[in-house]
């Protein structure tokens, strides 16, 4: 299958944005297209703290950003939005995130279109790193914040994915344990 690359888009265009977490299923913004995509070289880990959506800042919960991570390829939602949208992005992904550049492939199409992420990195104050599969599970059970708890964020993340028919191993297991974890930690 060969990919068809669109030319880069002046910023005042609308452009495209790659959802890889709640974007995928909370979509409280306007938007002109949705398409399936996928990005290459990143995977999803639940290593970032969240002080002010599914925890707070006594009691963070975790939420998922990229890692990088050569011939991986993340599957999500790509959007594109027009340029003022970017204001209510930036509020809603403050809590660490950074606008990336990034090529998205559009899966209906096979088109590479330029577009932006949202990633919070190991140098942003609340990110939280690594942790073993139970831990996470312990950690997200325990997590509630403005926007509900943390554990609805991960069966939420873990459905939406199902719907893509993509079966991310580390959402997965996670959500799995999860639902395996005690009603007294929820």
């Amino acid at each position: 299958m060969t990919l068809k690359v669109k030319p880069q888009r002046s910023l005042s265009e609308p452009t495209w944005v790659f959802g890889y977490g709640s974007l995928i299923y909370k979509v409280d913004f306007p938007y002109l297209r949705r398409e399936v995509a996928s990005i290459r070289g990143w995977k999803r880990r639940f290593w970032q703290g969240s002080h002010d959506h599914r925890g707070t800042p006594e009691s963070p919960g975790r939420v998922v950003t990229l890692i990088p991570s050569p011939g991986v390829i993340c599957r999500g939602v790509a959007y594109l939005v027009e340029h003022r949208v970017f204001e209510h992005l930036d509020y809603r992904e403050k809590n660490g995130y950074q606008r990336e550049p990034v090529t998205i492939t559009l899966a209906a199409e096979s088109l590479q279109v330029p577009g932006m992420l949202y990633v919070a990195d190991q140098d942003n104050p609340a990110f939280l790193g690594p942790a073993t599969m139970p831990q996470l599970a312990q950690h997200i059970a325990a997590a509630h914040g403005p926007s509900g708890s943390n554990r609805d964020y991960v069966l939420q993340l873990a459905d939406a994915l199902n719907e893509l028919g993509d079966d991310d191993p580390h959402v997965h297991e996670l959500a799995l344990l999860l639902a395996a974890t005690p009603c007294h930690l929820r």
